[in-house]
């Protein structure tokens, strides 16, 4: 059976990220963001539709989010989806979708708060999906490729 597992959400953080440590010394960050889509309903009223999602980012990622972001700020984050089932203290079977943070983006301004349409800063991307929390590098960005040619001379332009 064939499968793509791929979620891209950006939104805003609803609570302050908080750093915990797995058994074998791996930091993961956990943070919930909330999305929201508006729209119009038949009379014409402006809607607004909000979605919660729960995070978790592994490695130097998570302690990059945990360090830089706070309740209210705006990210971009791109993984996959978890599903979690268990049976609670009540005897009741729970479950819950979460995302594994594979890339994030942070957005808007460092001065705080979300800004639509502000300038992007810091992120993280991984080298190779789908293998171990200690594959990502820092997604700073890079100068462009080099070409063996040099541009044309301004003569041989056709314009």
């Amino acid at each position: 059976m064939a499968g793509f597992n791929r979620v891209i959400l950006m939104g805003n953080l609803t609570r302050d990220p908080q750093l915990k440590y797995l058994p074998n010394n791996t930091p993961v960050c956990e943070f919930g963001i909330a999305t929201s889509r508006r729209w119009r309903d038949r009379e014409g009223n402006q809607r607004d539709d909000v979605c919660f999602v729960d995070c978790a980012a592994f490695g130097r990622p998570g302690e990059v989010i945990n360090q830089y972001m706070a309740k209210g700020r705006a990210i971009l984050v791109e993984g996959r989806l978890k599903f979690d089932s268990w049976t609670g203290q009540d005897g009741q079977k729970r479950s819950k979708l979460s995302v594994v943070v594979d890339n994030f983006q942070f957005v808007g301004s460092r001065e705080g708060g979300s800004s639509e349409g502000g300038s992007g800063g810091g992120g993280y991307t991984r080298s190779q999906p789908n293998r171990g929390a200690e594959s990502y590098e820092d997604a700073a960005p890079s100068a462009p490729p080099t070409s063996e040619e040099p541009p044309p001379a301004s003569d041989d332009i056709p314009f």
